[in-house]
């Protein structure tokens, strides 16, 4: 019976390679000459700091950019509120991974609601969608990939025949 994983996680090691590229073009831009900012990567976390806050702001597109451009989903950052203090502002970046319990739930409902001849099970930090015809199971990604699918950076892996 053909099936599919669906997930939702990203490469570490490009997410790496993206943060020093973000780094590099920080360091050479001319809006940012003689400020000290610069992006720290740990673990999931990316930790950003700048003189200001509106620097902030300017760093999460930067970042983002070089995210898109080494393939991973902007959908994966969580960013959350800036730290600011008198001579320095921070703000953190999570980067998320794995499909939560109430998201992996959002999708099964969706599957089912749509009438699909798929049969959707929710398996750890992931969902396994297995159905009698590979159709069925392009059809089901269609449907998650539209405008009425998730906002989630997923992926669709592990297809088997």
């Amino acid at each position: 019976m053909p099936s599919f994983d669906i997930v939702s996680e990203f490469d570490s090691h490009e997410a790496t390679n993206a943060v020093d590229q973000a780094n590099r073009e920080i360091q050479s831009r001319f809006d940012f000459r003689g400020v000290k900012a610069q992006y720290t990567l740990e673990g999931e976390r990316v930790q950003i700091e700048a003189e200001v806050d509106f620097q902030l702001q300017q760093m999460i597109d930067v970042l983002r950019a070089k995210l898109i451009a080494r393939g991973i989903d902007a959908r994966c950052m969580d960013i959350q509120e800036p730290e600011l203090s008198g001579v320095k502002a921070r703000q953190a970046v999570d980067l998320k991974q794995g499909l939560e319990q109430e998201d992996a739930k959002r999708i099964v409902k969706l599957l089912k609601g749509a009438k699909l001849k798929v049969q959707p099970a929710i398996q750890g930090d992931k969902v396994r969608v297995s159905g009698k015809k590979r159709d069925d199971l392009q059809e089901a990604i269609a449907l998650l990939k539209g405008e009425d699918g998730p906002d989630l950076p997923l992926q669709y892996t592990n297809f088997r025949d």
